[in-house]
């Protein structure tokens, strides 16, 4: 591949879309061409991209010749639909969605973590991992290098921009009339208010009662990791909060593992920092990642119920570690 790819982003004009543009220009990604896509109804804007405007055109099965890497956030049908034409158009295809990830031949890939992954390709495709498990990786995965992990339990905090646009302009409207002392406003996207409020619901309930989110924790993180038999349990909650995710985790470790060699085990590994002075008031919140690129880590504790095992508190951008930076990271191991 060219030290100066074409590159190619199907789903242009929405939001991932647009933090890939803003990552691959604040991190300098050498670029010798780029192609924006997006639906018909999009096509013929205009995106500013380093200081030129690039017109977005129709995304088709024709879209991808030439092009070297395709940054796929277009949507899960979308990418089973067009991800194969531009594989087959010799792209490498880096998708955003959950079409792939499960795929035993598409690796699931976090840079940080299992970058060697990458190299083994055989469908021309690269999945990103959902953005809740891509967070909470990146605060497990150097202890799990030093301690080897065995299982997790973990409730996640999730922004409303993980559910789009609709996410943030529902609860902006809520809010909005509730401080106008109105109640009727219309619930689309969640089936309760969230201004105000948390909703223990974040996708749709599979026999068991968990969510795909919820299993998408379990099998992600055991594909990441190469831990078949890793133990998961997970509650994913949505909070009325516009962006960034949080997710307090219990790890149980192989080895004995004290809060002290936890710290140590953070220093010095990318995209992750510890933030942790429970008597100054400091730990990470939401706020302190938006639209930043690394994670925090902060409330590292022993656990009081596991042997072995720490508790803690990881926050990141999900849509941008969670998935636009990921992508673009995973576009500079290639």
């Amino acid at each position: 591949m060219s030290s100066s790819p074409h590159l190619a982003i199907a789903g242009a004009t929405g939001a991932v879309g647009e933090e890939m543009l803003k990552c691959l220009a604040q991190r300098n990604f050498p670029l010798e061409q780029l192609t924006l896509l997006a639906s018909e109804r999009s096509a013929g804007r205009k995106l500013t991209f380093r200081d030129q405007e690039i017109e977005v055109q129709t995304l088709g099965h024709d879209s991808f010749e030439g092009v070297d890497i395709a940054l796929f956030s277009a949507g899960g049908s979308l990418s089973l639909e067009f991800g194969p034409s531009a594989a087959a158009a010799g792209a490498v295809v880096i998708d955003n969605s959950s079409a792939f990830r499960m795929d035993p031949e598409v690796p699931l890939v976090v840079p940080e973590v299992n970058p060697n992954s990458a190299e083994s390709r055989p469908k021309g495709i690269i999945a990103n991992p959902n953005c809740t498990t891509t967070i909470t990786m990146m605060g497990l995965n150097p202890l799990h290098r030093k301690f080897g992990l065995k299982s997790i339990i973990a409730s996640s905090y999730q922004a409303v921009s993980g559910s789009g646009q609709a996410g943030i302009l529902e609860l902006s409207n809520q809010v909005r009339a509730l401080s106008e002392g109105r109640s009727d406003f219309e619930r689309t996207v969640y089936p309760h208010q969230i201004a105000f409020n948390v909703i223990p619901h974040v996708d749709q309930f599979m026999e068991g009662g968990y969510t795909k989110e919820e299993l998408k924790m379990l099998n992600e993180s055991r594909k990441i990791l190469e831990l078949p038999d890793l133990k998961v349990s997970c509650t994913c909650v949505r909070v009325p909060v516009y962006r960034s995710h949080a997710v307090s985790v219990t790890a149980q470790f192989a080895n004995p593992i004290s809060v002290e060699e936890a710290r140590l085990a953070f220093e010095g590994y990318p995209g992750i920092r510890v933030v942790d002075d429970p008597g100054q008031s400091l730990y990470p919140t939401p706020l302190d990642t938006t639209e930043k690129d690394d994670c925090l880590v902060g409330r590292i504790r022993e656990d009081m119920v596991l042997d072995n095992a720490l508790t803690l508190w990881v926050v990141g951008d999900q849509v941008r570690k969670g998935a636009a930076l990921n992508a673009v990271q995973i576009a500079e191991l290639l």
